[in-house]
């Protein structure tokens, strides 16, 4: 299997440049709608697909986005290794608003979204102990390096359901009490879900403010945000404008295990499961059944 990179672009990146043979192609799932249609083309020989979070023109509040479908479409589509793309507000006095995490870890406090393909009738249980792909992570890291990105190869991302921004009581503690080093609204569930359809899944946050707690910056202004977004969508695009050539055409087995990530999950057995779950899981778990 060849390498297919997807990425899911956030707050501000809504295209990428530079496609060949650029198409928005439109792609059904059975998980509902996905959040737009997907822009594929080749870039250094290797197929892309580009999904915008939020919908062209940013239609999806963070609580909306079907994040099923969307996982579920780029799986359809071939893709092998999704990298995130998502705005993020800071916890650390040296990560600075313009900089970018590449996220390791994860805090999940979302508590409304659909946050598995499995359920009654057909049981499945993933490890999330190690949530990104580190070989994915790693080229991140390099693209960013080379595009002259300021970035941090590690980082904790709290995601937090929104759509309202934290309170000062909630920054304090998701910092000091939880150890969080930026806070989002977008990478949970997407992370579970792309571990569930065994894609590699890499999580980079674009820096867009200090959230409520540093004592100089005080509560969040929205337009100085979308400010901040501007620049950052232009790192991101330089960023994955140099993803293909590090990854290359070819592609083995991941190392780390998320495209086997179904292995041993499923716990229901072949005779007990729900026929019409199954036929929904015919993408992301279709190597499996």
């Amino acid at each position: 299997m060849g390498t297919s990179i997807g990425v899911i672009g956030g707050s501000g990146l809504y295209e990428i440049e530079g496609l060949e043979g650029a198409e928005w192609v439109t792609v059904s799932s059975p998980w509902g709608a996905p959040s737009d249609q997907v822009l594929t083309g080749r870039m250094n020989g290797v197929d892309m697909a580009f999904l915008p979070r939020h919908g062209r023109g940013h239609v999806h509040s963070p609580s909306t986005v079907p994040y099923r479908a969307n996982i579920d479409v780029l799986k359809r589509l071939g893709v092998t290794d999704v990298v995130s793309i998502s705005a993020c507000g800071s916890f650390r006095e040296n990560m600075a608003p313009g900089e970018f995490v590449i996220i390791d870890q994860f805090i999940d406090r979302t508590t409304v979204r659909e946050s598995s393909f499995f359920g009654t009738g057909c049981v499945g249980h993933v490890s999330m102990a190690h949530p990104t792909c580190k070989r994915l992570s790693a080229a991140c890291l390099e693209a960013a390096r080379d595009a002259g990105i300021a970035v941090h190869e590690s980082g904790t991302y709290l995601a937090m359901e929104g759509p309202q921004f934290s309170t000062l009581a909630e920054s304090r503690m998701y910092r000091e009490v939880w150890g969080a080093d930026v806070i989002g609204m977008t990478g949970m569930p997407e992370a579970k879900l792309a571990r569930e359809a065994e894609l590699c899944y890499a999580s980079v946050a674009m820096i867009t403010d200090y959230d409520s707690w540093h004592p100089d910056h005080g509560e969040v202004d929205i337009s100085q945000i979308i400010a901040t977004l501007t620049g950052n969508a232009d790192k991101g695009r330089a960023l994955v404008s140099r993803l293909p050539a590090i990854l290359g055409e070819a592609r083995d087995p991941c190392p780390h295990g998320c495209d086997r990530a179904l292995e041993f999950a499923l716990l229901t057995a072949p005779d007990a499961r729900d026929p019409e779950l199954v036929s929904k899981l015919d993408a992301v778990a279709g190597r499996i059944l």
